[in-house]
């Protein structure tokens, strides 16, 4: 037997721990509640997302969206993606083509944009959920300057318990197979030096939502 054999079995031979704690029988919410019809939700949603320095657009359909990240990408000639079917937009690719913008690799450091789907929206927060694995990769929300995430308005949950609960109704094989799970709440920042604001310290500068529908 290993030295590792020898320490997992005297772990999983300890006495559970806290055995006598009582089960919860109300969960408190992070957030309030807030009214949860969809009308509500977009525009809590949108609300949040300007507050947290996210710029939102929104468009009437996919035709619409593609024509505002072909505006974002302005003089550009690379973009780091999630796979297009991921993404959601039919037409992106074509429109990409037809401006010869090409889908660079998931890990280069030199792109200025990356273009993502979201599982999910959080309107109490203007958060986005995202997953990575197959066709998702994590780079495309971290590595670039800006961040696009497009995002349609069914996608709007309340809040984060909102969206585990969805994950537990509908299984959680994704969430469980997801090399990656991350919440994203307007452009990445710090504070830790002389409490100054830095904005792009760990990831993108600017974070854009494209609201579809």
């Amino acid at each position: 037997m290993s030295a590792r054999d020898k320490i997992l079995g005297k772990l999983r031979a300890a006495q559970t721990p806290f055995t006598d704690v009582p089960p919860i029988e109300t969960r408190l919410r992070v957030t309030p509640d807030i009214d949860p019809s969809p009308v509500a939700l977009k525009a809590r949603f949108l609300k949040q997302t300007a507050l947290v320095a996210v710029k939102p657009w929104e468009v009437a359909d996919d035709d619409a969206a593609v024509v505002k990240v072909m505006e974002l990408l302005a003089e550009d000639d690379t973009v780091m993606a999630w796979d297009f079917d991921q993404i959601g937009l039919p037409t992106l690719e074509a429109a990409l083509s037809a401006r010869k913008i090409r889908v660079t690799h998931p890990d280069d450091g030199e792109v200025r944009v990356g273009i993502t789907g979201v599982d999910a929206a959080l309107a109490a927060t203007g958060s986005v959920v995202l997953t990575s694995g197959a066709g998702r990769s994590r780079g495309a929300s971290l590595l670039p300057t800006v961040h696009i995430a497009v995002v349609r308005a069914a996608q709007i949950l309340p809040d984060l318990e909102a969206y585990f609960e969805r994950v537990r109704a509908h299984g959680s094989d994704h969430f469980r197979q997801s090399s990656n799970i991350v919440v994203i709440t307007g452009s990445s920042r710090t504070a830790d030096i002389g409490q100054e604001l830095i904005l792009g310290a760990h990831g993108p500068v600017e974070v854009h939502v494209i609201m579809v529908g």
